[in-house]
């Protein structure tokens, strides 16, 4: 199984292998920082309790003034000093309400019981008090930043294959329509000089069922023709009975597939209407029928069916091929993408972009099952009569 694209999406596998691994990188490193800091915060808190029972000692010989310091240091940190009754003593970087103070550090020492472990200060006249403290604003920001690295990265990311995306998309379409335009310009030149041969053999004594195939066939390239010269841009559409143009186009193929192959419709009687252009819809038919000849390699059953569901049509068309895996039912539609040996894999790519672009409608694989056939649906808007 060959595609062009193949390279590609390893690619962009491989980018996103690599910013997944920068991203736990990242938050490895975060956590590390985190951990140290908050054990730093603690060795602090631990001094500041040792300079608060020390403060309360009656040692003449010590340093006040270095105590008051460090218990004043402290301007980031929320602490709680309470006895043990849990009545707050002391408080340090925590902001009181207006209104129930009180009732606010009752609530805040709860809190903090829960979000460190309290640090006991022993009075050494057999009482005890417990410093309970918060994280710091610089530590709860470091708590987040992990968080917003991996947004900013997911944003990049993001972006980048929307950007991609775009870029690829622009790239085909410049291919698309210049491959179509010189592709028509290219037939011009010798369905005009066939026309004129044509022309001259109908003066000769010829079979005239002869010239009539070759006539039908002169007249099959210049809808080729003219199927290519409107890719890139915007055929006006106009209201017409969708079961006839698919009528019409399988009366074509049916000639020229092999004889194995069969081919049902099941339709509604009433006509649907729908604003499409019939020379590139028919060109969505042909392109369908011969993908799914191929898949049963010359023998099976194609079926096609059409059932209007309120203002939209839905065409279900089902083959007894070998299948597409679930994985592929979004890149079958690839241009480049083809199981075969030979062939440039435009075909279902082509029939996307008539349907898609073209008439507004949707394409994609309804199901499929390995060995037993696929079935693709389009749907399109119906339009009053």
């Amino acid at each position: 199984m060959n595609s062009i694209y193949d390279a590609r999406e390893r690619l962009k596998y491989l980018f996103i292998i690599v910013a997944v691994l920068i991203a736990i990188a990242s938050v490895f490193v975060s956590d590390l920082l985190i951990k140290d800091l908050a054990r730093e915060e603690r060795q602090k808190i631990e001094v500041w309790a040792e300079a608060t029972r020390v403060l309360t000692s009656e040692d003449p010989s010590l340093n006040m003034n270095l105590i008051l310091q460090v218990i004043q240091g402290n301007t980031s940190i929320p602490v709680l000093l309470c006895n043990d009754r849990d009545s707050v003593m002391n408080y340090k970087n925590i902001e009181l309400p207006e209104k129930n103070p009180d009732e606010f550090l009752r609530q805040k020492v709860q809190e903090l019981k829960h979000k460190n472990q309290p640090i006991v200060i022993d009075i050494e006249d057999g009482t005890y008090q417990y410093l309970y403290y918060d994280d710091s604003i610089n530590l709860k920001r470091l708590l987040v930043y992990p968080y917003a690295q991996l947004s900013v990265m997911a944003v990049f990311i993001s972006l980048a294959f929307l950007a991609l995306a775009s870029t690829k998309k622009a790239e085909q379409n410049k291919v698309w329509v210049g491959l179509s335009k010189e592709t028509a310009h290219q037939l011009g030149t010798p369905i005009s000089s066939l026309i004129a041969w044509l022309e001259y053999l109908k003066l000769k004594d010829i079979d005239a069922s002869i010239l009539a195939e070759m006539e039908k066939d002169v007249k099959r390239l210049e809808t080729i023709a003219d199927r290519f010269s409107k890719i890139g841009s915007t055929p006006e559409p106009v209201p017409l009975d969708i079961r006839e143009s698919i009528r019409q186009a399988l009366d074509y193929m049916e000639t020229r597939i092999s004889s194995k192959v069969k081919i049902t419709v099941e339709m509604p009687d009433e006509p649907i209407l729908v604003l499409m252009n019939n020379a590139l819809f028919a060109w969505v038919v042909e392109n369908l029928c011969k993908n799914a000849v191929d898949a049963m390699e010359g023998q099976g059953l194609i079926s096609f069916k059409i059932e209007k569901r309120g203002k939209k049509v839905r065409i279900d068309v089902s083959d007894t091929g070998k299948g597409i895996l679930k994985s592929k039912f979004k890149t079958v539609f690839n241009p480049g993408y083809t199981t075969k040996k030979r062939g440039w894999g435009l075909g279902l790519s082509l029939v996307k972009r008539i349907v898609e672009s073209y008439h507004g409608g949707k394409i994609f694989v309804k199901s499929s099952e390995i060995g037993k056939g696929t079935t693709f649906r389009i749907e399109l808007t119906c339009v009053e009569a």
